[in-house]
């Protein structure tokens, strides 16, 4: 699916497992609508920076409050990147890196 500039495209898997990190997030006291950080999570993987959805939901507490905040105040919701050299924890390895 597409926004505008941004890309929301994961698989229905990819999409079970955010449901959960999502439900963690509130759990720890994250105070973001739902939505919002299923969005981020989702722009987040399909704009640049994918994500390893499953080594996120498995973080300890401090990594992962720390994806999951980083990206809600890094992300760029006009394009679906990230900013200011901020990348999660949890991201996949990139090529050459």
């Amino acid at each position: 699916m597409k926004i505008g500039n941004v890309c929301f495209d994961a698989t229905e898997a990819e999409y079970a497992v955010i449901d959960k990190i999502v439900e963690r997030a509130r759990q720890a006291g994250v105070e973001r609508d739902p939505t919002e950080t299923t969005m981020d999570l989702s722009a987040t993987h399909s704009n640049g920076c994918p994500l390893d959805f499953d080594k996120l939901l498995a973080a300890d507490d401090f990594t992962f409050l720390h994806d999951i905040l980083g990206i809600s105040r890094h992300l760029d919701r006009t394009t679906g990147k990230l900013g200011q050299c901020f990348v999660p924890r949890c991201a996949k390895p990139q090529p050459g890196h």
